[in-house]
């Protein structure tokens, strides 16, 4: 089974955001989540993963069909989450995305302490369920 694997930020954590974070710290951030791709590959089990841009680059899309498509900057300064990147894994059971997504969320931060961080686990549904 597949299971997406979404890593957000909130500042309802109390983090600081990354690019206050001491260098030495960044970096050990990301040679964690490199580390943390090399085991999914290793193991067979790393579908797709990817970092996300920040959310002052992202822009909201919504269209009626008819008109021509309204574009915002998104998300708004109100919103205290945003996805900062993912994971599309391939695993047994949702018990082990669960496992994969713990580990995850326990990525250093600053001084080295784990993040904690908020993993979303879904499952990638391959198609509608079959009452539909």
């Amino acid at each position: 089974m597949k299971y997406m694997l979404l890593m957000q930020f909130s500042e309802q954590t109390g983090l600081p955001p990354i690019e206050t974070w001491p260098q030495e710290d960044v970096k050990a951030h990301i040679e964690f989540m490199r580390d943390v791709d090399k085991k999914f590959v290793d193991a067979g089990k790393l579908v797709d993963a990817q970092g996300l841009a920040m959310p002052d680059q992202a822009r909201i899309v919504r269209a009626d069909g008819v008109g021509s498509p309204v574009v915002t900057d998104g998300p708004y300064p109100e919103t205290k989450e945003f996805l900062v990147g993912y994971w599309i894994v391939d695993v047994e059971s949702q018990e082990r995305a669960v496992e994969l997504a713990a580990y995850i969320s326990a990525a250093p931060g600053p001084g080295g302490r784990p993040l904690n961080m908020p993993i979303e686990v879904r499952q990638v549904m391959s198609a509608p369920p079959a009452e539909l």
